[in-house]
């Protein structure tokens, strides 16, 4: 990084779509209405930052379609830069459905040909020498080979000016299996210098039983942050490993509650915190996620993340 104050705090990158949602708890097959929200995991992360405080900035590609122009309002309406988002004529804009059968969710994505599909590392390049961090993740890599390369050189790109780079695994069964991910994946995440994984998609990618096995699996990332779920996660840093358990929560789903951890971390990170701060404020942000149908919702003020970070960790955010 140049001597220069950088533009953004957090540059991201990647596919969002349209969600449609029976209310809490609803089946698709039942539903006689369905809420409609905006998702998609790199996007969820820089509407989060934005909240906390962040100058951040998504980058992508959406159709001319009105499900295009509600993205752009929704990303843009919470504080992100969405300049740099193209839209893209007769490429629809990707949409997905939610059917909960009041234990998990199953998603149901309606998004091949996508204006995002046609993404390319031209769109991010230019903005890599102005950030402190880019943020990625292996959905990108899973839209196709246009997409897959982009991915590769935003990671060679950012590391030549300085930029530093999180990755979230984010392994989506419907768009590719284990056998094609695994390695590709595993590669991506040991090229950044911020990894975020679930230990059950490293058991599912590369057969990983714990999170120090996922630890030995990318020993050339400076950190890697294994969730756990309802346990906790591990986050290994050139300094040693720190874990940091889950406080207890009501879950009414658990769709975006990853991308909430990874603004979270990134969030305590950009402030200077320590590794159990990092790890603190994840759980934090992912409980508050964990309530809601919603891919992203409203928080509170990043001061009340702090001061609710200093509280028990086997306590939640309230509200």
């Amino acid at each position: 990084m140049s001597g220069r104050e950088p533009t953004y705090d957090v540059v991201t990158t990647g596919e969002s779509m349209i969600v449609l949602t029976p209310p809490a708890g609803g089946r698709l097959v039942e539903a006689e209405a369905l809420e409609i929200h905006t998702g998609g995991a790199e996007s969820n992360v820089a509407v989060y930052l934005a909240q906390l405080g962040h100058r951040v900035a998504w980058v992508s590609r959406v159709g001319t379609d009105p499900f295009g122009e509600r993205l752009l309002a929704a990303v843009g309406s919470a504080g992100v830069d969405v300049s740099g988002v193209r839209r893209k004529e007769r490429r629809p804009t990707g949409v997905y459905f939610k059917d909960h059968d009041g234990r998990s969710t199953v998603a149901y994505y309606y998004r091949r040909g996508s204006a995002a599909s046609t993404m390319t590392a031209g769109d991010v390049l230019p903005l890599l020498a102005r950030t402190r961090y880019v943020h990625i993740s292996g959905i990108t890599a899973a839209l196709g080979a246009s997409c897959r390369d982009a991915v590769e050189r935003i990671i060679t790109r950012a590391g030549e000016v300085g930029a530093t780079v999180s990755f979230d695994v984010n392994y989506r069964p419907a768009l590719w299996d284990p056998v094609e991910a695994g390695p590709v994946l595993r590669d991506l995440a040991r090229r950044a210098d911020v990894v975020f994984v679930g230990r059950d998609e490293a058991a599912e990618l590369w057969g990983a039983e714990n999170a120090r096995e996922v630890r030995a699996l990318v020993p050339e990332a400076p950190r890697v942050v294994v969730k756990d779920g309802a346990a906790g996660a591990t986050a290994y840093a050139p300094d040693g490993s720190t874990f940091v358990p889950a406080p207890k929560v009501q879950v009414v789903e658990t769709v975006g509650a990853g991308d909430a951890f990874a603004a979270g971390y990134l969030s305590a990170a950009l402030r200077g915190a320590d590794e159990t701060a990092r790890l603190r404020w994840g759980h934090l942000l992912a409980s508050v996620a964990l309530r809601s149908v919603a891919d992203h919702v409203v928080v509170p003020p990043w001061t009340a993340l702090a001061e609710a970070a200093d509280a028990p960790p086997s306590e939640g955010w309230p509200g």
